[in-house]
């Protein structure tokens, strides 16, 4: 893993937990809150990826691609099984 990987899942997790903030409004915790779950579903997206061996040199698109998913997927988990109280 090297610095362009980790900058792709720091901007791409910071991006869709942005954008999933924008269109969910609803049953979030707030923009911050929002931007760590991103954070922490790219990360772990690719962690995940990378251990099967599926993305050591997949390149830039994919990458984002498993970073975006991962951490949409875990900003909409939240909002499914543990929403806010409103």
């Amino acid at each position: 893993m090297d610095f362009r990987m980790v900058a792709t899942l720091v901007v791409v997790g910071l991006l869709a937990g942005w954008l999933t903030e924008f269109v969910m409004r609803d049953g979030g915790y707030g923009l911050v809150w929002t931007l760590i779950l991103g954070l922490a579903g790219s990360g772990a997206a690719n962690v995940i990826f990378w251990v099967l061996g599926a993305s050591p040199d997949a390149g830039m698109v994919a990458t984002a691609v498993v970073a975006f998913v991962g951490s949409t997927l875990v900003i909409v988990g939240q909002r499914k099984i543990w929403p806010a109280h409103a």
